[in-house]
């Protein structure tokens, strides 16, 4: 039997997350601290709920960091911080978003001013992000971005026509990356549908698990499913960079 070559493991040493006070953020985390990572978890506005999540991560030399993906200075800011503590990064997780839900037909109702926050936390944030920190991730060992995207890129549906836009604009944004980054920095896009969380306001257990009854899987996704499915990209998948990682319980088929 011809024997195969298995490339290492790409297991980050220092890793960051956006959006790590909760939801596939925390989730991530979990699962990157459980590999061995230290984690820096990045937040906007929920400092005690990044620093109980900082509490509860196996392993050491974890932290909660202020980052406001829509605002350059405090990225600068976040930047210098990992700098002076770790001097490199292995894995950008791009998990901070934000939405406003207004039905698609409401044209009207989604203003300028919706829109455009949408698309700055959305689209923008993630570009910033791996724009400023591409410096310390050329630094890193088997470097990884993954974009937390949305199957309402591809189906058109989503909590507003804004986000559908700057999801859709995410997995573009992944592709281009991957190929300006390469070879030193993978690049992907997981792209989750109905996941168990607080994101959607309004949005109730009951109706994400009537949802999952008409799909193939039939079953709701939690944030922890997605977590796998970022570790899997950062991890196991180092031979493939450019591409969207869907996990929508087969809602695609």
């Amino acid at each position: 039997m011809t024997g195969i070559d298995v490339p290492a493991l790409a297991i980050p040493t220092v890793a960051l997350v956006t959006g790590g006070s909760s939801g596939i953020g925390r989730a991530t985390a979990a699962r990157l601290a459980a590999l061995g990572s230290a984690v820096v978890v990045g937040y906007n506005s929920r400092g005690a709920a990044a620093d109980e999540v900082v509490a509860g991560l196996a392993g050491s030399g974890h932290l909660a960091l202020r980052i406001a993906i829509d605002d350059p200075a405090s990225i600068a800011a976040a930047v210098a911080a990992v700098e002076d503590r770790h001097g490199r990064l292995d894995a950008l997780v791009n998990c901070g978003g934000a939405t406003t839900p207004v039905p698609a037909a409401d044209l009207d109702g989604l203003t300028d001013a919706i829109f455009d926050r949408t698309v700055t936390i959305n689209l923008r944030g993630p570009f910033a992000m791996v724009r400023a920190f591409r410096p310390l991730l050329e630094r890193g060992r088997g470097a990884a971005v993954v974009n937390i995207s949305s199957i309402a890129a591809r189906t058109g549906i989503g909590s507003s026509l804004a986000y559908v836009a700057a999801k859709a604009g995410v997995d573009a944004l992944t592709v281009g990356l991957a190929k300006v980054l390469a070879p030193r920095i993978r690049v992907f896009s997981v792209s989750p549908a109905g996941v168990d969380t607080d994101f959607v306001a309004g949005r109730t257990r009951e109706q994400l698990q009537k949802t999952a009854e008409r799909l193939p899987l039939a079953h709701v996704t939690t944030p922890d499913d997605v977590a796998r499915a970022v570790i899997a990209c950062l991890v196991h998948l180092t031979s493939a960079t450019g591409i969207v990682v869907p996990v929508d319980e087969g809602r695609h088929l």
